[in-house]
């Protein structure tokens, strides 16, 4: 048997042929994705043969001679369903069939550091990390491009063996899996067969709970002790995406299926689409199986920020992660020549740049002639930039580093790239091929006002190195996705930011740019690079407790953010602004607290049925989700889900909504409420004081939001918290209330 098949021998052989035939995309097939009713208490089926025998008699009589060969995956936990390849005139045959739900064509998703942990608060030999262990004993599993297994980020030192409930596979075929990677998979039909990273994405994003790698550096800077924020946990690759990141649908449903019954704890996603429904999600609805089976899955916001309304994966059984910034800096500092000094970033920092000033051009006809400015090769051929610094626009469709290959090839000096203003102060270091700055939007336009106001315009770069220290940090990145949830808009997401602008983590390959120095670690950003952050910390709180539900660790997680910054202030937006809850969610998570939280908010399985059927999904729908059939006679609001945080709109009726919060703290302990009303709302909490005697012990209060009879507010946004505080611990949840 071939390495890139070990797979199918664990889930059926049947489907050994239809991965060799893949290649060969037989003409006028693609493959779709088949939902079924669920199957009767008889047809429950004890091994997987008869499964996939079942999931086989609903194909058509009439295919060709080899009809096993059509089915793709037979799902055994994330659907009840397969994946097949069918041409046109089969796929309609199959929608008359009595028991089939839906047959659709199945869809492509897309992938949306040395500083960061300190950053976080996390401290090797000391503290929280020590307290949970490095995260031992627990395994994560991630959902990516394919992993570099020999990178020193996946050594195994002081990593104990996987626990023996571990089932899963290594599909290399060269020994390459150890005690820290524990298993890695390859699902995609393209491809080169192994769980390789063809990308570096994969490879950057488990790198975010990896070992620790003294010495780790990006071309010389940002050097320190890399680690992810889980260490010690085992972790597992499963590739679901290309060498482009694009990740099919049946895939994904395939790994985690497969990532269930391998043994994972925790499931990390930094992959999106957008869907205004969970039914026809395939996150969502694998991930439902996986909360129900104990496994938390912890999924990527999405990078279409600041856009109202693009936050992705938002359905409340997931823990949906923005991104934020740290507070170190890869500075390079912009000398103009009037002697004003405007601070950028930048990846690549010559060491013997000779800071004489050059002439500052713009490649327009004036500052507001953005088309020319955005640098593409052919807006600069016509332009003399020779050994001068050229001012770029980013966007475009023409990425950052691209627009300095084309300033270097038309014979420029160097270049600032200033952002478009929906980015604002968002700025990223990448590793350009020539001496570059990038600033933000408020300071592309002074450089265009210096450049506007002399005939004589001239620059030069300072090139400061790495830099510790910014009091506007955590700020929430202007790519992050925004609130509201539009599949959802009672439950408020994202759930949380974490770090994802110029993380530093493990690259598959040698980078080197214009300088003698080579680097196995890359800098990278987006709500990809912070989504690992928080589950590698999901897993710390897993590890301290084993037995907590995945909604008792979003509850921990969530409850126990930050919401100000370093120089302790309100934590700020890319506009420079206090944020809003729908681009931070609770808050920037805290590793710190979130093991201790005191109170949680838990949620069964079963109480997600009740909040399904509120969404106005058809019965059916409902059942696709929680894999049974479900008849919706009874249904709860959105805001009724004892979910951490509330997400209201809010006309001149009041509105009650209970919670239940269960004691983890002190066994004898007494919590008081504190509200922040939302402005022009009254907020009324009813009991004010939680009372406990005991450990596990559940106490339910109600909420009550109504119109404030004195408000002449005239925003439709507001926001604020309730807080239960007791002599140790403060729980907090956010309230935002579009006001109708």
């Amino acid at each position: 048997m071939t390495p890139a098949l070990v797979y199918l021998s664990v889930v059926s052989i049947f489907f050994l042929q239809p991965l060799v035939i893949f290649a060969s995309h037989e003409n006028n097939k693609d493959i779709y994705i088949v939902h079924l009713e669920s199957p009767d208490q008889a047809q429950i089926f004890s091994n997987f043969e008869d499964l996939h025998n079942w999931h086989h008699s609903f194909l058509p009589s009439n295919t060709d001679n080899s009809s096993s060969s059509h089915i793709v995956y037979s799902y055994r936990n994330v659907l009840n369903g397969f994946a097949a390849r069918l041409n046109p005139e089969e796929v309609a045959t199959l929608k008359d069939k009595e028991g089939i739900i839906s047959v659709r064509p199945r869809q492509f998703f897309h992938a949306q550091t040395t500083h960061s942990t300190n950053f976080l608060g996390l401290h090797q030999n000391s503290g929280f990390w020590e307290k949970s262990n490095y995260g031992k004993g627990i395994i994560i599993g991630i959902l990516d491009s394919g992993i570099t297994p020999d990178h020193p980020s996946f050594h195994d030192e002081g990593v104990p063996p996987p626990p023996a409930k571990w089932k899963g596979k290594c599909e290399f075929n060269f020994s390459a899996c150890n005690n820290k990677l524990i298993g890695a998979r390859y699902f995609h039909e393209f491809g080169n067969g192994m769980p390789l990273d063809e990308n570096g994405h994969g490879t950057h994003t488990l790198a975010r709970t990896g070992n620790f790698v003294n010495g780790a550096n990006f071309l010389g800077m940002a050097n320190g002790t890399a680690s992810g924020t889980a260490p010690l946990a085992h972790v597992a690759m499963y590739k679901v995406c290309n060498a482009t990141l694009t990740c099919s649908e049946s895939d994904m449903l395939a790994a985690i299926d497969v990532a269930i019954e391998d043994g994972v704890d925790v499931i990390s996603i930094s992959i999106g689409k957008n869907s205004t429904n969970f039914w026809s999600d395939v996150v969502a609805l694998s991930a439902f199986t996986a909360m129900r089976k104990g496994i938390l899955v912890s999924c990527a916001a999405g990078n279409a920020g600041p856009l109202p309304g693009s936050v992705v994966n938002g359905a409340p059984w997931l823990l949906t992660v923005g991104a934020s910034t740290t507070d170190r800096k890869l500075r390079a500092t912009i000398r103009l020549g009037d002697g004003k000094e405007i601070d950028g970033e930048s990846a690549f920092q010559p060491k013997d740049f000779s800071e004489m000033m050059l002439t500052l051009i713009f490649p327009g006809t004036n500052i507001s002639d953005w088309t020319a400015a955005l640098c593409s090769a052919e807006s600069l051929k016509n332009i003399n930039v020779k050994g001068k610094i050229v001012l770029c626009m980013s966007g475009g469709k023409i990425t950052r580093t691209d627009k300095g290959h084309f300033v270097k090839d038309a014979g420029g000096a160097g270049m600032i790239l200033m952002n478009g203003e929906s980015q604002g102060f968002t700025i990223l270091a990448d590793p350009h091929v020539l001496p570059a700055a990038h600033v933000s939007y408020a300071d592309g336009l002074k450089i265009g006002s210096y450049i506007n106001s002399t005939l004589n315009h001239l620059a030069t770069f300072l090139f400061k190195g790495t830099v510790i220290g910014d009091d506007h940090a955590p700020a929430v990145a202007g790519f992050s996705s925004r609130g509201p949830n539009l599949a959802s808009p009672g439950i408020l997401k994202p759930d949380i930011i974490g770090p994802g602008v110029n993380i530093l983590a493990a690259w598959p390959i040698s980078i080197e740019n214009n300088m003698d120095t080579k680097s196995t670690f890359n800098i990278s950003s987006g709500t990809s690079m912070a989504c690992p952050h928080v589950s590698g910390i999901a897993t710390l709180v897993k590890s301290a407790h084993p037995d907590w539900s995945p909604a008792a660790i979003k509850s921990a997680i969530m409850t126990t953010t930050d919401l100000v910054n370093c120089g302790d202030k309100p934590i700020e937006d890319e506009r420079g602004v206090p944020a809003d809850y729908f681009a931070t969610g609770a808050g920037h998570v805290n590793p710190l607290r979130a093991t201790n939280p005191g109170l949680i908010y838990d949620i069964q399985p079963e109480d997600y049925v009740p909040y399904l059927c509120s969404l106005n999904y058809s019965n059916r729908e409902v059942s696709m989700i929680v894999l049974r059939k479900v008849n919706c006679s009874s249904k709860i609001p959105e805001a009724e889900l004892n979910y951490p945080s509330f997400s209201i709109g809010l006309g001149l009726e009041a509105q009650t909504y209970t919670r239940t919060a269960t004691n983890v703290g002190e066994a004898v302990s007494s919590y008081t409420v504190q509200i922040v009303p939302p402005q022009g709302v009254d907020v009324k909490v009813d009991p004010p004081i939680l009372n406990f005697s005991e450990l596990d012990q559940k106490k339910t209060y109600q909420v009550t939001f109504s119109r404030s009879t004195t408000s002449t507010i005239n925003a439709t946004l507001v926001q604020g918290y309730l807080r239960w505080t007791s002599s140790k611990h403060f729980v907090r949840s956010p309230i935002i209330v579009t006001l109708q």
